[in-house]
């Protein structure tokens, strides 16, 4: 997979995490991602779509990161996952997505992006809408993990 999807995707990660709920996410290794099983407890899923290619992210937190997360954003404290966290989730999906498209314009990509979705509970399928290959970020923040998922053409 091309450098030139993931990194817009991590720009935007970290940006919205430091704006929004000054929070400084901390990426590990990439990876591929050898099967297609969440490793979190709820996930947003967005593609960015083109004439020519189609590239689908998801971000799946862990509860505890998506708590935090949230209680920050919202500046109330949230102890589950209730519609107010899925409502969160599909606006983050969202927010990357925009985010990476902003990037990807200024390298003369024409994106659309999709409705986000998003799916609860733990273990759930992961199933991009993308044919090729998928590579997981891992990221740690003070309360926990989280995990960005981009698919492209190989």
């Amino acid at each position: 997979m091309d450098a030139k999807f993931i990194n817009p995707v991590l720009s935007a990660v970290v940006n919205i995490l430091q704006t929004m709920a000054q929070i400084e996410a901390q990426p590990g290794k990439p990876e591929v991602k050898p099967d297609n099983l969440s490793r979190g407890v709820i996930s947003g899923f967005i593609d960015l779509a083109s004439s020519d290619t189609r590239v689908s992210v998801a971000v799946t937190f862990t509860q505890a990161a998506i708590l935090d997360i949230g209680s920050r954003m919202m500046h109330m404290e949230l102890k589950e996952v209730d519609d107010i966290i899925k409502d969160l989730v599909g606006e983050m999906a969202n927010m990357v997505a925009g985010g990476a498209k902003a990037n990807l314009q200024e390298a003369g990509y024409d994106f659309n992006l999709t409705l986000p979705s998003v799916v609860v509970g733990e273990g759930h399928s992961i199933q991009h809408s993308v044919e090729g290959v998928t590579l997981i970020l891992p990221f740690t923040i003070e309360a926990g993990e989280f995990y960005v998922e981009v698919c492209a053409p190989a």
